[in-house]
């Protein structure tokens, strides 16, 4: 006799707000909306520095990559380090990912605001 499978298929939705969940952790539901946003907006800005420092190299520029003119001329965020994908992907753990997150986006928020006092 041949066996049925009864077992109902997830949806996406499902699927995506169970890995969430599982991803939160310890992280309040209504807190974890501002952790999600840092991440996107961090993962956007990270992703535009990145193309603008291999273009600097393909150009051989490489003694300007780690100057933030040569960055904000073309409407692109300088990253330090830490700011970083690549930093924060192989620094972040599980508890201290809302820390990773929040840190660069509140010295960003600081530079911005200070902006003209640090020049």
């Amino acid at each position: 006799m041949a066996k049925t499978n009864n077992t109902k298929e997830k949806s996406i939705e499902e699927t995506l707000w169970q890995s969430c969940d599982k991803l939160r952790g310890s992280v309040e539901p209504a807190e974890y909306k501002h952790v999600v946003l840092g991440l996107i907006f961090l993962k956007f800005a990270s992703d535009k520095f990145q193309q603008r420092r291999e273009k600097l190299i393909e150009s051989g520029k490489e003694k300007y990559v780690e100057m933030k003119d040569f960055y904000t001329m073309k409407n692109v965020f300088f990253l330090e380090d830490i700011s970083r994908w690549r930093y924060i992907e192989t620094s972040a753990q599980p508890t201290t990912l809302s820390i990773f997150i929040r840190l660069p986006l509140f010295f960003r928020q600081l530079h911005c605001s200070l902006g003209h006092l640090i020049h």
